[in-house]
């Protein structure tokens, strides 16, 4: 009999947690007219890119803005108000059938090509509960749990150390991966941007050392 849980799931369910625009990415040091269309820009670089992976089935935002204009293949579980990354994620899942796999990801990973998210899902396939790290190591960008198994999260500071407590393996994602390049700081935009990134760092004439779109 194969080993059905060696074989790479298909129809994922993503789940992406969004603060509003105006609340969202507070260290991007960047005037504050330009903070909000600039976290706008990064999450929507972030929803098509999931998207587009051919592993996801469904994407879900859990916000509490109901103006944000998701790409097809996304839906919207509003928030009544806005939470904690932790509570929203809970939201996000009680919606969803625990028989499919199921993985949460970062919505500032503006950079992110579907292929790298596509490397990561069929890693996880063999996984009770897997773990992806930022570049820096101890933040958490992508969190997958197998058809039938409980997703727990623990984001916040050192959150990759808190997940391993709570039995995510880490997958094994190379250090170059577009996954592990979340959008912080605006030194951070000098990595790999998405296309609306793209647009409105040109547009808004940040002083950025370099800029590459991402698609």
């Amino acid at each position: 009999m194969p080993d059905r849980r060696s074989a790479p799931p298909t129809g994922w369910t993503v789940l992406i947690p969004l603060k509003p625009p105006a609340t969202g990415k507070s260290r991007l040091a960047v005037p504050d007219r330009d903070r909000p269309p600039l976290a706008q820009a990064i999450a929507l670089d972030t929803l098509a890119a999931a998207c587009a992976c051919p592993r996801v089935e469904e994407v879900i935002v859990i916000s509490s803005d109901p103006s944000w204009d998701l790409p097809r293949g996304a839906r919207l579980v509003l928030e009544p108000r806005t939470t904690t990354i932790d509570a929203a994620i809970a939201l996000g899942l009680a919606t969803v059938s625990e028989h499919a796999p199921r993985a949460v990801l970062l919505g500032d990973l503006s950079g992110l090509d579907p292929a790298d998210l596509s490397e990561a899902l069929d890693a996880a396939g063999g996984l009770d509960r897997g773990l992806v790290r930022d570049v820096e190591g101890t933040g958490t960008t992508l969190l997958t749990s197998r058809s039938g198994v409980r997703l727990t999260t623990a984001f916040g500071t050192d959150s990759a150390l808190h997940h391993q407590h709570l039995g995510h393996a880490d997958l094994p994602i190379r250090t170059a991966s577009t996954l592990r390049r979340d959008v912080d700081t605006v030194d951070h935009l000098s990595w790999r941007i998405g296309p609306r990134t793209t647009m409105f760092v040109r547009a808004a004439g940040l002083p950025l050392l370099q800029v590459t779109a991402g698609r």
